[in-house]
């Protein structure tokens, strides 16, 4: 029975349950066309819920969020879906003509089942998608931030070496802050997107890098939000609420345990890191770094920065693949005369890669020679109206305005007076600004110092340029002034139009425009400087008027003669230059009408006598008659009437040699109470002795020529170390000065005495043939530049006299600033010094005619960093040098540069010697 009522019981459970399926089966095949359209319309639903899902996230994604990974999910999930919901509505009206036609046939009702069951389960897979859609509390999150943020830039030219000594530098650990400097558009800012992107390009372990750009307007608390938002905090709720010393204590926390890179762009001024919370480096923690740009040198140093690198204008090489880049080649090539005139263009842009750039994508579309012809006169005589170049303009600009006060400002404004790529001597520079009354002191060496910091200040905010120049007539310090700033300067004064109208006209600046006559008159009337220097002007015909005219430069002309009503007309002229008008023999008895008259140079100019109507120009405040050699005659108590003189400059002044009157002129000379600097050529030793006898004068003197000197064997040092202002001295044809001594007596007296020849920078001895050594220099530790030229000297540094100076003195080596030698015609020299020196600061060496001298005192400690230097000297001669050792030899034969040994002339007699020395000066004095 048992068994009987299982079986029983089972088949009872399967009838149900068959009943059951077969129920299923015709729910799924009765309802298949309703659940169809539920299912479409469901589908329908769930679309319109996953368009509003993405609208959130399109803002979120605009706001810099991304999508949680369960909305991405879902998202996946609904476009699965949906595909498939597709395919089944496809197959809707198979399914429905199947079930209306054939239903009743077990083939086709296990079709329409199979079918009905997908659509009940993709229905209830849509409801269960639309129902998650409409329960996302978050769609996105704010997205970390990247380790590096790459950052556009064009392919560069000319920043590789730049690069990598940064980066080099970027790697060690014991630099914290590296410090980018160079003028407006020169690639600063390039060559910081350079370092940017190579940590993207390159894996590396720190932990972020952040770029902040700062500009002129410092604004702490932006560069604080910027940080913040790298590092993750501005996400914390509370970080708006926070006060700025709370931020900063918030990112140090953060960025100490981090290693980082923060690298600031144009930086005008210091940026207090430590007051926005960033750690004080070099940290041997974390190794992090800042790297940062600015126009100005100063600003390294304030900041710190542990090594500086400036960013330099482009070689010519590199200015011309950069503008070629820019151009284009099939511009280039379109006529032969292209490339040419692009060579103008390229020049003119001075190597500033913002200047090729602007310009060559102006000529990019430029065919024709006579466009490139049009474009190259615009530059040159207007060069804001060139396309572009007055954004350039208004770029730089930004250095001009920043400067700290309207004086330094002027002081810039005055060195576009002088031609493109003119090397200007800061001395005379200073004096013409002493004379335009810029400078606020003309007692003492105040005036003078203002001018040197002035010039500083122009350096170091790279508008101005140091330029090094070794030869023997330049032996002053210069600077330049880059082509594209001085066009900015002449925008400025002349064409920027956020000026008054009064002032457009107040320069007239043709210098080095190769004239031959003078503008007209019309064009001097309204001006206030008017520059013709570096032109071919002969003569003056016309008188202007120009009541206004403050500045005249008219030097380096072929000025043969000036009318005497000339200067009739301008009354308030301050600065007047004539010099290197060879030519000019004698000025115009009309010149006394120059009442305002403060800088007059006449130098390297043949006037043959000063007239005497010199007498009515009280407020002269410099003079300078530096190398008229021809000057034969100064009226007596002319000089001494100039009682306004600051500045008086003698050097090499004729009449002070040739004249008898030279004792009765320096007596005219200590009667000028304000005179503080003095040049001066002297004869003898008695109007030396008068000149020192004087303590204004002594102080006074900065540069000393003593020539001849016929009444003397030997001079003591100590005569001329009391001159503690002297920078220049030279001794010339002093044919019986034997020796310059040291004074025992005076020597112990000055044993404490750091002054001894401590401007003397520049020392020139030429036809001297009895002077035995020049051991005295080892007491000028500032000296720069040393000529020697025929000579019977056998050393330079006697080692018999050297312990004793060094004993007493307290002198460690000689030449530790020496910068350029040069020695010529010293037949019987042997040694300059018996031992190495490290020469820290040659530059060059210059060696003629020295057959005995077998060695230099060189070696391979010499060489270390001197990768530039150069020596010059006859083939023979250098294939006869001795060397120390092999690696010093290797390491100066890179160095060594060839003149042709003819060239150099074979003296047989003291006497010829002589002959050829007055013939070299002459045409040194006249070059």
């Amino acid at each position: 029975m048992g068994s009987i009522f299982s079986i029983n019981i089972s088949c009872d459970a399967l009838f149900s349950c068959c009943l059951d399926c077969t129920a299923k089966q015709v729910t799924f095949t009765s309802e298949l066309e309703d659940n169809l359209d539920v299912l479409q319309i469901e589908l329908q639903k769930l679309i319109e819920t996953r368009s509003d899902v993405m609208r959130r996230i399109t803002i979120a994604e605009q706001q810099q969020m991304i999508r949680t990974d369960q909305v991405q999910g879902w998202l996946t999930r609904v476009q699965a879906v949906e595909a498939e919901v597709d395919e089944l509505l496809k197959l809707k009206s198979q399914e429905i003509e199947r079930l209306c036609f054939g239903g009743f046939c077990s083939k086709n009702c296990m079709s329409s089942y199979k079918f009905g069951k997908k659509v009940v389960k993709k229905l209830k897979v849509v409801s269960v998608l639309k129902g998650e859609g409409g329960n996302f509390q978050v769609l996105a999150e704010r997205a970390p931030c990247p380790l590096v943020d790459e950052r556009p830039i064009e392919p560069t030219v000319g920043l590789e070496s730049t690069f990598d000594q940064v980066w080099r530098c970027l790697m060690e650990e014991k630099v914290g802050i590296i410090g980018i400097y160079g003028m407006g558009g020169v690639g600063k800012t390039t060559l910081l997107t350079q370092i940017n992107n190579k940590f993207i390009q390159m894996q590396y372990d720190f932990d972020v890098v952040i770029w902040i750009v700062v500009s002129k307007d410092l604004q702490l608390e932006k560069i604080q939000e910027t940080i913040g938002k790298k590092i993750g905090l501005v996400d914390d709720q509370s970080w708006k609420n926070k006060s700025f010393e709370e931020k900063a204590i918030e990112i140090l926390k953060c960025l100490r345990k981090k290693k980082f890179v923060l690298l600031l762009d144009d930086i005008w001024e210091l940026v207090d890191l430590t007051e926005i919370g960033v750690p004080q480096l070099p940290s041997f923690e974390t190794a992090s770094k800042v790297v940062f740009t600015t126009r100005f040198i100063d600003v390294c140093g304030q900041m710190g920065a542990h090594e500086k690198f400036e960013v330099k204008c482009l070689t010519d090489g590199e200015a011309r693949k950069l503008f070629h880049k820019k151009v284009g080649s099939e511009v280039l090539n379109s006529h032969a005369d292209i490339p040419k005139l692009a060579e103008t263009l390229i020049n003119e842009c001075g190597g500033l890669p913002l200047a090729l750039i602007t310009i060559g994508r102006a000529m990019a579309c430029m065919k024709t020679p006579q466009e490139w012809e049009y474009a190259i006169e615009v530059l040159r005589t207007s060069a804001s109206k060139f396309t572009g170049m007055e954004k350039v303009y208004s770029r730089l600009k930004f250095s001009y305005d920043s400067l700290p006060n309207d004086t330094i400002r002027s002081c810039l404004l005055y060195c576009c007076l002088y031609p493109e790529d003119y090397s200007i001597s800061k001395t005379d520079l200073i004096d013409c600004w002493i004379g335009e009354g810029f400078l606020n002191e003309y007692d003492g060496s105040r005036a003078r110092n203002q001018g040197y910091y002035i010039i500083g200040v122009l350096l170091h905010t790279c508008l101005l340029e140091d330029v090094c120049l070794l030869e023997e007539e330049k032996s002053d310090d210069y600077i330049k002034m880059h082509d594209v700033i001085r066009d900015m300067m002449l925008w400025i004064a002349c064409e920027n139009s956020k000026i008054e109208e009064d002032e457009k006209e107040k320069l007239l600046v043709c210098a080095g425009a190769g004239l031959t006559k003078a503008p007209e008159v019309e064009k001097w009337a309204r001006v206030r400087q008017v520059s013709l220097m570096e032109n071919q002007i002969k003569y003056f015909s016309e008188t202007p008027t120009c009541p206004h005219l403050l500045t005249l430069f008219l030097n380096s002309n072929r000025l043969q003669s000036i009318t005497s009503d000339f200067f009739n007309f301008m009354p308030s002229l301050r600065v007047l230059n004539l010099s290197k008008n060879l030519s000019l023999f004698e000025l115009p008895s009309g010149i006394s009408k120059l009442v305002s008259l403060q800088h007059l140079d006449l130098s390297k100019t043949n006037i043959k006598r000063l007239p005497k109507e010199l007498e009515a120009l009280s407020n002269l405040k410099c003079l300078n008659l530096e190398n008229t050699y021809s000057l034969s005659t100064i009226p007596r108590h002319l000089i001494k009437k100039l009682s306004a003189l600051r500045i008086l400059r003698l050097f090499k002044c004729n009449f002070l040699i040739e004249s008898d009157d030279s004792q009765f002129f320096v007596e005219e000379l200590c009667c000028l109470e304000h005179l503080n600097v003095l040049t001066i050529s002297l004869k003898n030793s008695k109007d030396l002795q008068q000149l020192l006898r004087s303590q204004n004068l002594q102080t006074s003197t900065q540069s000393l020529c003593l020539k001849r000197f016929y009444d003397s064997k030997s001079l003591t040092v100590s005569s001329l170390a009391e001159m503690k202002n002297l920078d220049r001295l030279h001794l010339y044809e002093c044919c019986d000065l034997e020796e310059l001594t040291i004074d025992c007596k005076w020597k112990v007296q000055s044993i404490h005495d750091s002054h001894i020849f401590y401007n003397l920078h520049t020392v020139d001895i030429y036809s001297c043939f009895k002077l035995r050594d020049l051991t005295w220099l080892a007491l000028a530790p500032n000296l720069k530049r040393l000529r020697i030229l025929f000579s019977h000297m056998e050393e330079i540094i006697s080692v018999g006299k050297i312990g004793e100076v060094s004993e007493m003195m307290g002198i460690a080596q000689p030449f530790e600033k020496l910068e350029f030698l040069e020695l010529r015609y010293l037949r019987k020299l042997k040694c300059i010094y018996w031992n190495p020196l490290p020469f820290q600061q040659l530059k060059e060496i210059r060696i003629s005619d020295c057959p005995e001298l077998k060695q230099l005192p060189l070696n391979s400690d010499s060489a270390k960093e001197r990768k530039n230097i150069v020596i010059v000297g006859e083939k023979s001669w250098w294939k006869k040098l001795q060397w120390e050792d092999q690696a010093t030899e290797n390491a100066f034969l890179p160095c060594f540069e060839s003149i042709d040994d003819d060239s150099e002339t074979e003296f047989d007699s003291e006497a010829e010697l002589e002959e050829e020395c007055e013939e070299a000066e002459d045409e040194n004095d006249f070059k």
